[in-house]
């Protein structure tokens, strides 16, 4: 009996994939995230605090050197954690990234 026909290697992203944001924190309740890599797609921003709701603004496309203002004006900036989530265009896959300010 012949053994069964071999699957296809299934395909995986590249795991070292650098985060393309860098933040300024200077106005720590106006962080400016500046987009160090590539061009992304349906970029978000998420935050949120420990008593209020999370808060989403889109950003849509965001291409290289594109500079973006977190207004934090409404919230304790040491109580609140920003989330990031973007797709590359090159996989379509969904990133995210934390930070604190």
């Amino acid at each position: 009996m012949a053994p069964p026909p071999a699957s296809p290697p299934v395909r995986r992203p590249d795991p070292s994939y650098p985060v393309p944001w860098d933040i300024d924190r200077r106005d720590r309740t106006h962080p400016v995230v500046t987009n160090l890599g590539g061009e992304v797609h349906f970029a978000r921003v998420f935050s949120r605090t420990s008593r209020d709701p999370e808060r989403m603004r889109l950003w849509g496309r965001v291409r290289p050197g594109d500079q973006l203002e977190v207004c934090l004006c409404d919230v304790d900036p040491d109580d609140v954690v920003v989330t990031l989530a973007w797709h590359r265009p090159e996989d379509g896959l969904e990133y995210i990234w934390r930070f604190v300010v």
